[in-house]
């Protein structure tokens, strides 16, 4: 994980401060939380939920809120760092962003298995056997999830260019394809492809110049950076997903006073019913999918053949999860996503 060390020292002090400030206060003054997201609201899909969760946190009687999306106060790979030394009080992060620090987070991107977690809403809700789990590996890490928004999003698809057209998976072979995740990255490997690793935010460039041949992406990230309009082929094969989480430390969250871990509680289990259920259930396919077909973009569905061969290769990815994350707890993970465990 990298990023500028003096200015995130100097940040976490100037938080700290105000931290400080803001217990020293008269006792009848609100706690206020600090909270971050690096997405934009351009992402219309993926920012529903978090503002959501903010205004409704926001006007509770217990606590006032201190709020940065955008990035404007941390960037993506800066956030985890500042939750855990206590610089912020809660973020919003992408699961695909930090599973090589979280590793129990891969379970919402092992290819073979999002696209079960997907269809299935309740095997990742608030309370459910896996979110619980998750929970119970993440507190080995000082870690609290509040809420993964009540399901993955969508599966992230292979979208390609004119110029190097992805139809099918025998086409991956020799392309240059962006991925962010880690069980992305291994799966187009195996196919074949160059995998390079690019931020959203220099996508549309990388595509209009041939830096890349293709991208797996969500739809958020398509639309939410224009990206239709380098685009000309989307092979919907299920290669990876994400969820975006709600996450607080456990130090802080058993330092919240009563009410405070209620306005918390009830903001989270407003996320948890509304924030994937909106953008998998209204805003992608009543919005987003209209506009990829009225760009005139070659909507492609995956062959049984292509399934399988994805299965198949996709083994040794969960086999090398199940071995980072334990035997024990991979495999029951597995299990309860999949829906043959309880």
């Amino acid at each position: 994980m990298t990023y500028d060390r003096r200015s995130f020292l100097k940040t976490s002090a100037a938080l700290a401060g105000t931290t400080a400030l803001t217990f020293a206060s008269p006792a009848w003054a609100k706690t206020t939380l600090t909270g971050v997201s690096y997405l934009p609201p351009s992402y219309k899909a993926l920012s529903f939920g978090s503002n959501g969760f903010v205004e409704r946190l926001g006007k509770s009687d217990a606590v006032t809120v201190d709020y940065y999306d955008s990035g404007k106060l941390l960037k993506a790979d800066e956030q985890l760092p500042a939750l855990l030394s206590g610089a912020i009080d809660f973020m919003f992060h992408t699961s695909s962003y930090i599973t090589r620090s979280v590793p129990i987070l891969g379970i919402t991107g092992l290819p073979g298995v999002v696209e079960a977690l997907y269809e299935n809403p309740d095997r990742l809700k608030k309370g459910s056997p896996l979110f619980d789990l998750i929970n119970e590996e993440l507190g080995k890490e000082g870690l609290y999830m509040a809420s993964m928004m009540g399901n993955i999003l969508q599966p992230e698809y292979l979208w390609s260019t004119t110029a190097a057209p992805v139809r099918s998976l025998t086409d991956i072979d020799g392309k240059k394809v962006r991925v962010v995740s880690f069980e992305a990255t291994q799966v187009v490997e195996g196919f074949g492809a160059a995998a390079v690793r690019i931020p959203s935010s220099e996508l549309y460039l990388a595509l209009q110049r041939g830096t890349v041949d293709a991208a797996v992406a969500n739809i958020s990230t398509i639309i939410g950076r224009s990206l239709q309009e380098q685009l000309h082929q989307v092979y919907k094969l299920p290669l990876t997903a994400f969820g975006i989480g709600l996450f607080t430390t456990t130090k802080r969250w058993e330092k919240m006073t009563e009410d405070e871990r209620a306005a918390f509680g009830e903001a989270a289990d407003w996320l948890d019913e509304n924030g994937a259920a909106e953008a998998n259930n209204s805003i992608y396919p009543d919005e987003f999918w209209p506009i990829i077909s009225d760009a005139g973009i070659e909507i492609i569905e995956p062959s049984e053949e292509d399934l399988a061969a994805l299965d198949e290769a996709s083994a040794g990815v969960r086999e090398a999860w199940i071995k980072e994350v334990g035997a024990d707890v991979g495999e029951r993970a597995i299990a309860l996503a999949m829906g043959t465990s309880s």
